[in-house]
């Protein structure tokens, strides 16, 4: 497998073959499985020197998808209040080499207008002509204020992961 020593240049997030997830678990139920169906994204990546790449991606919060309308209608309108906040975003400040082929992003998540710093470990998985990622990252939602009441927050666990599968296509 290459690096990212080898694939230096501008990349784009393949919406088709990218998958953004997240589970979030009931405290006293099953948990929830999901995924965002809208977003867009890039990266520059700099395999010389990676602490020069960095990335973005945003998704559209209404774009959420349970297999259940209702509770995605509730999750859109009472978690992440959509109308005021259509967008969630992901924007790099530093880009740091972990192993051979995991990187260590860091970067700006803002999520209902809050935005919090996080580190996401993404790993190179494949690069048979485009790339593939996949990151999980654990996040404690209260800190970006997505809760509905403190019932809510009784019966549903804060931590939510974060499951990225991405698959990026050369753009020059």
């Amino acid at each position: 497998m290459m690096t990212l020593t080898d694939l230096s240049g501008d990349y784009l997030v393949d919406g088709g073959r990218t998958t953004v997830g997240f589970v979030a678990r009931h405290r006293i139920g099953p948990r929830v499985r999901g995924r965002f169906g809208e977003f867009e994204g890039a990266a520059v990546l700099d395999g010389a020197d990676p602490s020069a790449s960095r990335a973005w991606l945003t998704i559209r919060a209404a774009s959420i998808e349970t297999g259940d309308k209702r509770r995605n209608a509730h999750l859109s309108k009472a978690f992440l209040e959509v109308e005021a906040y259509p967008v969630i975003t992901f924007v790099s400040t530093k880009v740091a080499q972990a192993t051979k082929t995991t990187y260590d992003v860091t970067g700006e998540l803002t999520i209902r207008g809050v935005t919090q710093v996080v580190t996401v470990p993404f790993e190179l998985t494949g690069t048979d002509g485009d790339l593939t990622f996949a990151a999980r990252l654990t996040i404690d939602r209260h800190v970006w204020q997505v809760n509905m009441n403190a019932l809510t927050s009784a019966l549903v666990s804060p931590d939510v992961v974060l499951d990225l599968q991405v698959t990026a296509t050369r753009s020059s």
